[in-house]
């Protein structure tokens, strides 16, 4: 059996994905933004999880950016002092997410509205003694508007040589929706108060991970991504300790650590893309490149202590988060309305 290559669109794609992540990485490290993470990673996903690009993709990203900054300013700004009530509004909103993501024709919308959402409650959380969020929500602002035109800048560079076939999502029943739901914006939601509780402020990575195992929707899917994403991010962290003899301490000469990004990058899109483009191995392993570099390299920085700190709270995350989809699955499982009829 021979191995599965790359045909000549899932190169272009591989090209678009290393070439998107780069440019927002050196773009936001040269002008000295905030939260590398945002530009790093949002061009992973704009261009890893779907090959295309059109007015209905790229209004998803915006409205998605626009959702997540307005439950920031206005409903945690408003309720941030009563946990209860936040942590409702928060199921509420996610459970809104999951809903558009279990429905299929907004899922872009609900996929990178959950990850922007959760990241800005997170960092969010911690804003005070006389810090403004304001700066938060400008430079997410700022990193969707870079990543749509990288994006539209990539598509123009490297574009598909061949028409791609439309795939039609299949048709589910409602209570399988209802299941999905229930179950995705429970586990964020148990994430985003466990994260609080803790007070596990430097740990933005395990609760990015915790959330996008959770993009299959249901348990059987979550289970599988969750070794994967496991798997990835292992490898992941190995290559940015390696990437780091390499840079040495020459992290402030910007060419070297976007390249060295661009090439991981590049590598491992295929791997992601040979997989069909979902979440998986290669797509564990992109990310994880985009969440440490983002985050955690720039002038005098390293990636060691970031790579090793990553790994070991990335793992406690999924396997926490595994278990809780567990339960949720087998209890919503119980009754009729909310049964996920694939699995029974």
């Amino acid at each position: 059996m021979t191995a599965p290559t790359l045909d000549k669109n899932g190169l272009r794609q591989a090209l678009r994905i290393a070439g998107g992540s780069a440019l927002g990485f050196s773009l936001c490290k040269l002008m000295n933004w905030p939260n590398g993470i945002f530009f790093t990673v949002y061009p992973m996903l704009l261009l890893g999880l779907v090959p295309i690009l059109n007015g209905h993709i790229i209004r998803q990203f915006f409205a998605s950016a626009a959702f997540s900054a307005f439950f920031v300013l206005v409903v945690q700004g408003l309720f941030s002092h009563l946990p209860v009530v936040m942590t409702l509004l928060s199921f509420f909103a996610f459970a809104f997410l999951f809903y558009q993501m279990s429905r299929g024709v907004n899922f872009l919308f609900g996929a990178l509205g959950v990850v922007g959402l959760s990241i800005q409650l997170h960092f969010s959380s911690y804003v005070g003694n006389g810090t403004s969020i304001y700066p938060l929500i400008i430079s997410n602002g700022l990193a969707v508007l870079v990543t749509v035109l990288t994006a539209v800048l990539m598509h123009f560079v490297f574009p598909d040589v061949a028409p791609r076939q439309a795939q039609e999502r299949p048709s589910k029943a409602i209570e399988s929706v209802r299941h999905e739901v229930l179950l995705c914006s429970s586990v964020v939601t148990l994430s985003f108060v466990t994260f609080q509780i803790f007070d596990l402020q430097d740990s933005i990575s395990a609760q990015a991970a915790s959330i996008l195992i959770l993009f299959p929707l249901c348990w059987k899917a979550a289970g599988m991504a969750g070794w994967q994403r496991a798997i990835g991010t292992l490898i992941g962290c190995n290559l940015a300790l390696v990437s780091q003899f390499f840079l040495y301490n020459y992290t402030d000469i910007l060419l070297f650590p976007a390249l060295i990004l661009w090439t991981l990058t590049l590598i491992f899109s295929r791997y992601h893309i040979v997989g069909g483009g979902i979440p998986g191995v290669g797509f564990g392993i992109i990310t994880t490149f985009g969440i440490l570099f983002g985050q955690s390299l720039g002038p005098g920085q390293d990636l060691v202590y970031s790579a090793l700190y990553r790994f070991s709270s990335v793992s406690v995350a999924i396997l926490i988060s595994l278990c809780a989809v567990y339960i949720m699955h087998h209890i919503l499982n119980r009754f009729k309305v909310t049964r996920h009829h694939t699995f029974d």
